[in-house]
């Protein structure tokens, strides 16, 4: 029974096809003995086929026990319940976690560091149990590295979501995703003009007004501060 499984496993994954797929997109690979010998992002998708095999017999501890020894020997988390479609390239790969309900379509690529997370459906514990609580990504995806794409989101087709960003909400097909949170900037290459606050701005806005008001009551006191900003607020602070 374990056997066909893992049969009916490797019909949908060639391993020649994974190699050939790496090679095509990390220009750092020099040869298929290189990638078998030293890529870790290739060992994990590679054991992962298999532990998804045994989740599927329902082979839980199994299965578990597959996931955390190739996370022990790879730094990869993939639960053994998550999908993953052909042609998964995970770049270097240190401190990716991929939960169980998560669903990755074909060609896509993750760097290092990222998440695909339950996000607030993690906090709920066995309530949510059973249920979809990851992200589905579509085909062509690129993650870049640190960032986090939470809960059960659908991002689309040729998506590249920019590295330490964090995703909270469904992204359509061929979009640029920047940002905490994560907004789209780009889709079908044109940008994407939106009316949103610039936080930084507005802090130095507000820090600036502050200062100001601190002039006003030191020049009301009789003393004379600089015409340096920052001179008038160590001379508050007393410095």
């Amino acid at each position: 029974m374990i056997s066909t499984a893992l049969a009916r496993e490797h019909e949908s994954m060639s391993i020649r096809e994974e190699i050939d797929n790496i090679l095509n997109k990390d220009p750092a690979a020099h040869n298929w003995l290189e990638i078998v010998l030293c890529y870790p992002g290739f060992h994990a998708v590679a054991l992962h086929r298999l532990s998804h095999a045994l989740w599927k017999l329902k082979l839980v501890v199994l299965a578990r026990f597959l996931s955390h020894t190739t996370r022990f020997l790879t730094g990869i988390e993939i639960h053994p319940g998550a999908r993953l479609g052909r042609r998964i390239f995970i770049d270097h790969g240190m401190g990716v976690v991929i939960g169980e309900t998560t669903v990755v379509g074909d060609d896509a690529v993750i760097y290092q560091g990222v998440t695909l997370g339950a996000g607030a459906a993690a906090r709920k514990g066995s309530q949510t149990r059973g249920t979809k609580r990851h992200p589905t990504l579509g085909n062509g995806v690129i993650v870049g590295s640190g960032a986090e794409i939470q809960g059960d989101v659908y991002i689309g087709n040729n998506v590249q979501v920019a590295s330490g960003s964090i995703v909270l909400k469904d992204v359509p097909d061929n979009s640029v995703v920047v940002g905490v949170p994560g907004r789209v900037v780009y889709r079908d290459g044109q940008r994407v003009k939106e009316d949103l606050p610039d936080i930084e701005a507005e802090a130095i806005k507000s820090l600036n007004e502050k200062l100001g008001r601190l002039e006003q009551k030191l020049s009301a006191d009789g003393r004379q501060p600089g015409s340096d900003p920052v001179d008038v607020f160590l001379h508050g602070a007393g410095i």
